[in-house]
């Protein structure tokens, strides 16, 4: 009989953290990061989950740089927006990124 009651309520447990992150997922859509290149030369805004919402090139900014230049203009970009929205993503998911780690068993 213990032993159900155990079951039960890791039982819900379970269903209570599976609640919560589809509450934070929905979450992490709506919300958006901004990752620039050192000058702002190139902007990419994404959301919590990663999803590419708009890429801004300052065009006066940019004048005169080669190809090269900007790949790496939009790169630097591109890295500090994935980083922010992995913070972001951490942040949230708080210690229901731990998976089963978060249970009180």
């Amino acid at each position: 009989m213990m032993n159900n009651m155990n079951n039960n309520g890791m039982l819900k447990q379970l269903m209570q953290m599976q609640k919560q992150l589809k509450k934070t997922q929905k979450e992490l859509e709506r919300e958006e990061v901004t990752g620039a290149s050192n000058n702002g030369e190139v902007e990419i805004v994404l959301t919590g989950t990663q999803k590419l919402q708009r890429v801004s090139i300052d065009a006066n900014k940019i004048a005169g740089l080669n190809a090269s230049d900007l790949e790496k203009l939009v790169s630097a970009a591109l890295v500090d927006s994935l980083e922010k929205s992995k913070k972001l993503m951490a942040e949230k998911l708080g210690p229901l990124g731990g998976g089963m780690s978060g249970l009180k068993i």
